[in-house]
């Protein structure tokens, strides 16, 4: 009989013998070392020592009463079931065999890495766990910072009582796993010193749309324990798989965490709390190699599996190397079939009463539960919403019957995230106030389905969902494409099959991620108001030159949406903000005037060629420079808005190639000169897209954002409808591609069924609108 075995005898083979875990762990070291690969040696206590400890002490017999006696529809039940069942293993003794052989395993531990107490990490390793439909993550304990022989043997018996912990017995049930079938195996691994660096969780998808096209990493300091209980909000990085492997350095998102605390190694074993230092906390917890190096192995483990992984990994404070400590089939999107989309309405126009990280692309809707210390759960009901500070494997009896689940610390790895997307529980992470915003009782509605930005409305708030097979949506001869504002909304919308983005608008960028305005950060250094330059600093804290957050959030917005359509193009329209919202950008009243009209003032071709605006502009083209050459997304092209004359149109794009951007060069036709002067233009850029909101409101003399003309603003005006038709006809003459990029197709009926009439060469909508525009369109060419 095996009662131990060494990683470095164990392969994808063995789960029957070791468990999901120590099996992945051994098939790594045997297969993966070759490729660089690094994986801390250790050893597997069998399952055959599982059945041998429970048999001999007649524990199995024990085990099979308690929880036959068990009522599943009670927490108070569950509770003392699983202290019985717990109290039952504790009692025995391991056999003299399985004893001796786990203490041989660990002197030969000992005497490898020279060390006469070598300390070690103690987990789990279930015959069921990590398997692709139900991961048990989190669900064992897990002991760290071990050493000696009687630590060692103690804790190998408390991972095996951990099999029933309450969490294990509810998640087991709800998996509907037989509770005595399987075996437990325990892997007793080397520790890695990320006491003394840093430690995190990879996927090789996106956690939230299913994106396989990127590598998502969480990072923080110390023992990566802290990540998985939400207890700071981690460091997060994506990188695009596709330009990776072409060499080029693809981080299309750097996210600066709250890692305001760590683990570190405790006195004599275990771990200990510690507070990060101010200046620490405000850093990276990993260099740009270490994150390249980490998605690159990623890459490497998730093609030797054939499907998405689920990763830990661990940096050594003493050595510097990186090491890979676990890694398992990703349970939430890859195990899922068909090509279905959702589409969801929110009937609301209200202002969210508290806004997070959304996890699970879901609504839900209850009333608000406030519990902040586990021993309270019992207070919990089914279909409350749970508002806690952070959540940990012992919550998960309540998780599984909330309506929806909010905390205030945490990221997109943290516990609760983990447990909510694959319980199906919309959840929103990382809100910093929840437990004091909302009330008992309260009935909210928890919006996760508007990308990473999770919002809590106060009320039962209504909306409707609609499914849609993609496997079933109509070719048509006129391209489909979308318009993108947000960054987050594009790996979602990577799913429809769409020819790519008509518009990605680098206005959301602006206002959310930028937030202050470009001539500020500019001009940094020379700003006299000392609030104003605290408040830049606040919100560029990663950059000592401030410049460089312009560039860095807009490159990675613009990267984001490329990547997720990759590689379809992509058209980027230059930033076309007006003088009143670049005022309300920080710092923006230095730079802009208050216009009367500022739909027809500064904007536009004629703003960037400005003497004083031009920094901004170059700013502006750095950042697309950077996304296409650094991040390798050559489906990016660019269209300039609002360019008012042919002299402006030949000196703008003079300006970009000037500015080093080689793309496609498009220019909105939205200025009646734009579309009378067709074939002019056509010399000066590669081709058109209408803006119908701009156009009507110029062709009809009507100010849009005038509210007492709004009856007389109509983008399906004959006059409209007249000079889009001349320009489509004149456009075919010249062979030159024109599109569509607002929602006149998708919202006036009739305006769509025009266009295909008109032949134009694609229709581009919001992913919302894209399967009932995609059924208009079809119907109308067959006609």
């Amino acid at each position: 009989m095996k009662y131990t075995v060494a990683y470095e005898k164990i392969s994808s083979k063995d789960i029957s013998l070791v468990g999901g875990k120590n099996a992945s762990l051994g098939e790594m070291i045997k297969s993966l070392s070759k490729k660089g690969i690094s994986v801390p040696g250790g050893f597997a206590v069998t399952t055959e020592s599982y059945w041998k400890f429970l048999k001999e002490n007649n524990i199995e017999k024990e085990l099979k009463e308690i929880l036959k006696k068990h009522d599943r529809k009670t927490t108070k039940s569950l509770r003392e079931a699983g202290k019985k069942a717990r109290e039952a293993i504790m009692k025995g003794e391991f056999p003299k065999e399985v004893e001796e052989a786990i203490k041989k395993s660990y002197k030969e531990m000992c005497e490898r890495y020279s060390k006469r107490n070598v300390s070690v990490a103690i987990r789990s390793s279930a015959v069921c766990e990590d398997a692709p439909d139900a991961s048990f993550a989190g669900q064992f304990e897990t002991f760290l910072n071990v050493s000696g022989e009687s630590q060692v043997l103690k804790y190998v018996k408390e991972c095996i009582a951990s099999s029933f912990n309450d969490r294990v017995i509810a998640y087991r049930e709800e998996k509907k796993v037989p509770h005595l079938k399987f075996a437990l195996s325990v892997g007793v691994q080397k520790m890695v010193r990320s006491d003394l660096a840093s430690s995190g969780i990879m996927f090789t998808l996106d956690t939230e749309s299913g994106f396989r096209d990127v590598v998502l990493i969480s990072s923080i300091f110390g023992i990566g324990e802290m990540i998985v209980q939400g207890s700071v909000t981690p460091d997060e990085f994506y990188v695009f798989k596709p330009t990776l492997e072409k060499g080029y350095p693809s981080i299309i998102r750097k996210d600066l965490g709250r890692k305001v605390k760590k683990y570190v190694y405790g006195k004599k074993a275990g771990l200990k709390e510690k507070k990060v230092p101010e200046k620490e906390a405000t850093k990276f917890s990993i260099t740009d190699e270490e994150i390249l190096t980490l998605a690159k192995w990623g890459a490497i483990i998730e093609k030797h599996y054939k499907k998405p992984q689920d990763i830990e990994w661990a940096k050594d404070g003493e050595t510097g190397k990186l090491f890979i400590v676990q890694s398992r089939p990703e349970t939430v999107h890859a195990p899922k079939k068909g090509n279905k989309y959702l589409e969801y309405d929110i009937k609301t126009k209200e202002k969210p009463i508290l806004t997070g990280i959304a996890v699970g692309e879901k609504v839900g809707k209850g009333k608000v539960r406030v519990i902040e210390d586990i021993n309270d759960i019992e207070k919990f009901r089914k279909g409350d919403v749970l508002v806690t500070k952070m959540t940990d494997p012992d919550w998960v009896s309540i998780m599984r019957l909330a309506s929806a689940i909010i905390t205030d610390e945490g990221g997109k790895t943290a516990h609760a995230s983990i447990v909510g997307r694959e319980l199906g529980v919309p959840t929103i992470v990382g809100t910093e106030k929840g437990t004091k915003v909302l009330k008992d009782g309260t009935m909210v509605t928890v919006d996760c389905t508007q990308g990473l930005n999770g919002k809590v409305y106060k009320g039962d708030i209504q909306y409707s969902v609609k499914e849609y097979d993609l496997n079933k949506i109509s070719k048509t001869k006129t391209k489909v494409m979308l318009n993108i504002g947000t960054p987050e909304m594009a790996f979602r919308a990577s799913h429809l099959p769409s020819s790519g983005v008509g518009l990605a608008r680098v206005e959301f960028i602006l206002a959310e991620k930028v937030r202050v305005h470009p001539l500020a950060l500019y001009h940094y250094e020379k700003l006299k108001d000392k609030k104003l330059k605290r408040k830049i600093k606040d919100v560029t804290v990663e950059h000592n030159d401030k410049k460089e957050h312009f560039i860095k959030e807009l490159a990675e917005g613009i990267g984001q949406i490329a990547a997720g359509l990759y590689p379809r193009e992509v058209i980027v329209r230059l930033s076309d903000f007006k003088t009143n919202e670049y005022r309300n950008l920080i710092g923006g009243s230095i730079y802009e005037k208050e216009e009367s009209n500022p739909m027809l003032g500064f904007r536009g071709a004629s703003r960037y060629l400005s003497e004083d605006f031009y920094p901004a502009f170059q700013m502006e083209c750095m950042a697309v420079r950077r996304a296409i050459e650094v991040f390798g997304l050559s489906n990016i092209s660019i269209m300039v808005p609002f360019c008012r004359s042919l002299d402006e149109g030949k000196k703008i794009k003079e300006s970009i190639k000037k500015e080093g951007i080689k793309s496609k060069i498009y220019v909105m036709a939205e200025i009646p000169s734009n579309l009378i002067l067709a074939k002019d233009f056509s010399k000066v850029f590669d081709g058109f897209s209408i803006g119908s909101n701009d156009l009507a409101q110029l062709v009809l003399g009507v100010d849009r954002d005038n509210a007492l003309l709004s009856k007389k603003y109509d983008e399906n005006d004959l006059a409209i409808r007249e000079i889009i038709s001349s320009f489509l006809k004149e456009a075919r003459k010249l062979k030159e591609k024109v599109g569509i990029c607002g929602e006149a197709p998708a919202i006036i009926p009739g305006f769509v069924e025009f266009l295909v009439e008109n032949k134009i060469d694609y229709v581009s909508v919001n992913p919302d609108s894209f399967v009932q525009t995609v059924k208009k369109i079809h119907k109308s060419e067959k006609k």
